[in-house]
């Protein structure tokens, strides 16, 4: 993936993956778009929280997830239906959040999980 398309993704797209993500739970999660760091380290979006107190923990740690999406996903953002696209994804991320759910052991509700890092890598943007 090109510099310019790296720049772009972390300028027009991750920021409203963050605050859309954001919009999902109350103010005691963060969401946080982290820069590409060069080769292996990606563009993420951070998710972390510490459990709510008094609920039942259904993980071990606190919540801590990064998502990063693959490279081929991203290119295809920069076409001309990708803001379309794009757009229905936003849309579907309270499907997907629970689908992360299912497929990973995290608990967003109790702002938990088993792992002391999740990494929710090479995701689409499919709605």
């Amino acid at each position: 993936m090109s510099i310019d398309a790296i720049h772009r993704f972390e300028e027009s797209f991750a920021p409203r993956i963050a605050a859309a993500l954001a919009r999902q739970f109350d103010d005691a999660v963060r969401v946080e778009v982290v820069p590409c760091e060069g080769r292996g380290h990606p563009t993420r979006v951070l998710i972390r929280a510490e459990p709510y107190h008094g609920s039942r923990h259904h993980g071990s740690y606190a919540l801590n997830v990064a998502l990063t999406w693959d490279v081929d996903e991203i290119e295809r953002l920069l076409e001309p239906d990708g803001e379309a696209r794009f757009a229905h994804y936003l849309d579907s991320l309270e499907r997907k959040i629970k689908a992360w759910e299912s497929a990973r052991p995290i608990d967003f509700a109790s702002l938990t999980q088993a792992e002391p890092e999740v990494l929710l890598g090479g995701l689409d943007f499919e709605g």
